[in-house]
């Protein structure tokens, strides 16, 4: 009796040392900047013109950016990518936003590519307040000529900025309803809940989001289930629509066929009626 009480003691040591193991490093669990830290190429080499620069956030850090101008410009993309790469990882998106008429701000992240600081929660908030900013006060471009577009972890960054404003459209690709709901399944033997610093209440910010909302996702993500999608796209207003893809999650992107594109363009082009 005595060793197994010893032994039921010991696990729970465990498990409480595993826990507070996973409190303390579970940053290191949701941002991975380190992950392509280098530039792995510009628009500039694919024949496409565009401005590399830096803003300044509210406290003081310098977000590297690029600007990719469309010719004849319907409106503005402001894309925030996911939670590993940078900048140079998303030229795609802003290749096929030009070709649909629409010039793009690509962000990165604190901590990510060249860009200043090291990334938190709030911290990647006042960021996409950053960038707001310059796309409305600098660069002078009307909200509701702006479409708001979060890639996964992304998502979660750009539902809190159009829960704040009124942009054209907010477009959620590969995004989780929470980082607590996605922490919750993928580590089930944790108490996530209970623990995680992290939230992202990506769901719980459609409620405040009056803009159309575009949801894509692929029923094949290995990374957030589509039933994350399926949830967000119930979640928010109407106009709204859901955008079903194929693929991975790292392989699964909406500029990979053609009809998917066109399914985009025609939405995004449609929200500003």
């Amino acid at each position: 009796m005595l060793v197994a009480l010893k032994a039921l003691v010991g696990v729970a040591l465990a498990y409480a040392a595993l826990v507070a193991f996973v409190w303390y490093i579970q940053d290191r669990l949701i941002y991975y900047p380190q992950m392509g830290r280098e530039i792995a190429s510009t628009p500039g080499a694919r024949g496409v013109p565009y401005d590399d620069f830096t803003i300044t956030t509210e406290d003081g850090e310098r977000l590297n950016v690029w600007w990719v101008p469309a010719l004849s410009p319907r409106g503005a993309v402001l894309l925030f990518h996911g939670n590993a790469g940078n900048v140079s990882h998303r030229i795609e998106y802003a290749l096929m936003f030009r070709g649909l008429g629409y010039s793009t701000l690509l962000v990165d992240y604190r901590g990510y590519g060249k860009s200043s600081g090291k990334p938190s929660e709030e911290g990647t908030y006042k960021d996409a307040d950053a960038a707001w900013r310059w796309l409305t006060r600098t660069r002078g471009i009307p909200e509701d000529r702006i479409v708001v577009f979060g890639e996964s972890l992304g998502g979660g960054v750009a539902s809190w900025l159009a829960a704040r404003h009124e942009p054209r459209a907010l477009v959620l690709a590969s995004t989780f309803t929470s980082a607590v709901d996605l922490g919750a399944q993928v580590y089930g033997f944790l108490p996530v809940r209970l623990i995680s610093r992290y939230r992202y209440p990506t769901l719980e910010r459609l409620h405040d989001v009056r803009s159309p909302v575009l949801v894509i996702h692929s029923a094949n993500d290995d990374i957030i289930p589509f039933s994350h999608g399926q949830r967000l796209y119930e979640a928010a207003r109407e106009p709204k629509a859901l955008l079903e893809i194929r693929g991975g999650h790292n392989d699964g992107f909406v500029f990979v066929r053609p009809e998917w594109i066109r399914a985009l363009g025609e939405f995004v082009d449609a929200a500003s009626r």
